[in-house]
């Protein structure tokens, strides 16, 4: 792990966000949660975090617009990005597409070593996409 990396959680479920948030808290993380994407840019752009995760479907912006937005930052653009998401029928084009933005994805659930697992992946160097 990297001493007090901050991550940011983009979540429109409260439960799931904090529910993330207490497992990476408690293994020392510095975390942020917001449930938008317009939030989790305002946020981002006032303290750049060391990783992104965000769900896929969320209302308004989803996930992807999310990670379309951060990759067109250059304040953000080599920010690590990973798409967790409950959604488990995704097409090959689509998971292509996400990948092609250098984003990981993983699938809920996930247990708190699937998470520590993405964060600790995201944050190694070289591994930005292979999460």
């Amino acid at each position: 792990m990297v001493a007090e990396a901050r991550v940011l959680i983009v979540d429109d479920d409260p439960i799931v966000g904090q529910t993330f948030a207490r497992m990476l808290t408690v293994s020392g993380y510095q975390v942020t949660v917001v449930h938008s994407v317009d939030a989790a840019l305002e946020e981002a752009r006032r303290h750049v975090p060391d990783v992104i995760l965000s769900d896929l479907r969320m209302p308004l912006i989803d996930g992807m617009g999310l990670l379309t937005r951060v990759r067109r930052d250059q304040t953000l653009c080599q920010v690590p990005v990973a798409i967790v998401t409950g959604d488990h029928f995704l097409s090959d084009e689509f998971m292509g597409e996400l990948r092609a933005y250098g984003a990981a994805v993983k699938f809920k659930p996930l247990f708190m070593s699937d998470l520590l697992g993405l964060v600790e992946g995201l944050l190694a160097p070289g591994t930005r996409s292979e999460a």
